[in-house]
């Protein structure tokens, strides 16, 4: 019998056994400083293009001043012990309401974070009879909660709705043999790529196989459609998600997450939800500081409006460039690029230490070997300036890398 650290010794994983040359710099990088469009790495100034602090209000000053005097009034203990038990509030309610409202659900439940909501929730939504179908494209945080799932799963191709309509077709014999549903899950903006899910398409499918929807809209939430409700609201088709999930963590530069929908739905969740019962409730300062940022979010526009002028002039600069940035349709910005890992790192290194450019980079085994991914999330904070600068910096190692000076 093989000692179970034993392979651990042998294999620390596709990304750890970069650690010793990478971990402080290009893994657990230190950005440091208040939240901003530059701040400070490796003792240098860095314009930041990697902090999904999208409106701003992570460093905003009426956000400061209200996590302070909450933290102040409440300290971070209150309120002690699960919501169930003897964690819950009335402002934790009306947090809960005000969000509702905002997505046009009948009811909103609070989880503490994101990644441990959506797995709880798609764990709690499904039995070992039901079939759950999502896109390959998901978020980490939802394939774990679908290898959690005891019945069939499928992943359809990434953004493919005949690939999603083929699987239908399989859920549905399923179904009809075993009597459980279906579960579909989409991404309201895939984070990685920056292109939204079909949701109009996917939509349109949901008579047909009689399935109900999972929209994880975390990059969605306060900077898609008119008024900021995400990902539904700008394809037209809110009134179908079933279940619409978002997180603090993106817009509104906080912790903690919630759920929307039907009355009876979030009634469910809230009484079975695993991760939630058995789970200290969201701390005071949280929940006023997420409240406040909610009302900045609805009636503050001009962040949003903000934000999308970065946006346009970040993509629009880099597309006259010539580089490729994908289908991204949202604030997400790749920039793909071919080389090796090795040439990534001498890459990003340049970047960061002669061009002053904090970006985040993504190789091999999250995209396919021989691509580099430059993944910028531009925010209300950035400036012309910054866009300018980093456009230029992007050109001057975009050449390098074509004449192989980074090998």
């Amino acid at each position: 019998m093989a000692d179970l650290f034993d392979r651990i010794e042998r294999d620390m994983g596709p990304l750890g056994k970069y650690a010793s040359v990478a971990e402080g710099y290009y893994i657990f990088p230190k950005l440091e400083g208040q939240l901003s469009n530059r701040m400070k790495f490796n003792g240098k100034e860095v314009i930041v293009w990697s902090i999904n602090n999208y409106l701003g209000l992570g460093n905003h000053p009426d956000v400061r001043a209200k996590d302070a005097a909450s933290t102040a009034d409440w300290g971070l203990a209150y309120p002690m012990g699960s919501r169930m038990m003897s964690g819950n509030t009335e402002m934790h309610d009306v947090l809960e309401r005000e969000l509702a409202e905002f997505e046009q659900k009948e009811a909103a439940v609070l989880v503490n974070f994101g990644y441990q909501g959506i797995m709880s929730a798609i764990d709690c939504l499904l039995t070992r009879h039901d079939v759950v179908v999502y896109d390959s494209g998901c978020h980490a945080c939802i394939v774990d909660g679908v290898r959690m799932h005891s019945g069939k799963r499928f992943a359809y191709q990434h953004n493919d709705i005949e690939s999603l309509e083929k699987h239908l077709e399989s859920a549905k014999k399923l179904t009809d043999d075993t009597s459980g549903g279906i579960l579909v899950i989409s991404e309201g903006v895939f984070g990685m790529r920056g292109d939204q899910g079909r949701l109009k398409e996917i939509v349109a499918l949901k008579e047909k196989y009689n399935f109900r929807l999972l929209v994880d809209d975390a990059h969605g939430f306060g900077t898609l459609g008119e008024t900021g409700m995400g990902a539904g609201e700008e394809q037209g088709v809110q009134n179908d998600i079933d279940v619409y999930f978002a997180t603090f963590a993106k817009s509104m530069g906080s912790i903690g997450a919630f759920l929307a929908g039907d009355k009876q739905i979030i009634q469910y969740l809230k009484y079975n939800m695993r991760s939630q019962i058995f789970a200290k409730s969201l701390p005071m300062p949280y929940v006023e500081g997420s409240l406040l940022r909610l009302r900045m979010l609805r009636s503050m526009p001009e962040l949003k409006q903000k934000l999308w002028d970065n946006v346009n002039m970040l993509q629009s600069g880099l597309k006259a460039a010539g580089f490729d940035i994908g289908y991204t349709n949202s604030c997400v910005t790749p920039v793909y690029m071919k080389g090796s890992v090795e040439e990534a790192m001498k890459l990003v290194y340049d970047l960061r230490e002669n061009h002053r450019i904090f970006c985040s980079i993504v190789v091999y085994p999250v995209i396919p070997k021989g691509m580099i991914l430059l993944r910028l999330i531009p925010t209300a904070m950035h400036t012309a300036q910054d866009i300018e600068e980093t456009i230029t910096a992007f050109k001057a190692v975009s050449i390098k890398l074509k004449e192989l000076a980074y090998q």
